[in-house]
């Protein structure tokens, strides 16, 4: 997804990158939040420029926790993600909140607060030797 030449500039894609109306399709926040969550797991791992996949998640955190896509409080159901696709073929669920929409969001704010955590202790104990 990071080299699709439709990926938009705000890094959350549409709801299928393949459509044919692009860039006049939906975006799919709980994709988006999907894969945010994915790379920061991938971003603790022994691979190849690791910590770019934490950078890339980064971003499409700060797309996702902007006004386009995060509702405000009470508001949306009171679901936390707006803008998400389940299935326009099967014209189910489309441009909606939906639950793991914001389950995968939570789950990257987690991965994203744990990472963060361990680098900060890292420091402090090696400022503290």
């Amino acid at each position: 997804m990071k080299n699709h030449s439709d990926m938009p500039e705000d890094l959350i894609p549409y709801w299928d990158m393949d459509a044919p109306e692009i860039p006049n399709e939906l975006r799919d926040a709980s994709a988006a939040a999907c894969l945010a969550s994915a790379l920061y797991e991938l971003s603790t791992m022994d691979v190849d420029s690791a910590a770019s996949y934490k950078t890339y998640a980064d971003k499409i955190m700060t797309s996702l926790a902007s006004p386009a896509y995060r509702a405000e409080l009470g508001e949306n159901g009171h679901f936390l993600l707006k803008h998400s696709v389940g299935s326009i073929p099967h014209n189910a669920e489309i441009d909606v909140p939906l639950n793991y929409a914001d389950y995968y969001f939570m789950e990257a704010l987690k991965r994203k607060r744990d990472i963060e955590d361990c680098y900060f202790d890292t420091v402090e104990l090696k400022k503290n030797k």
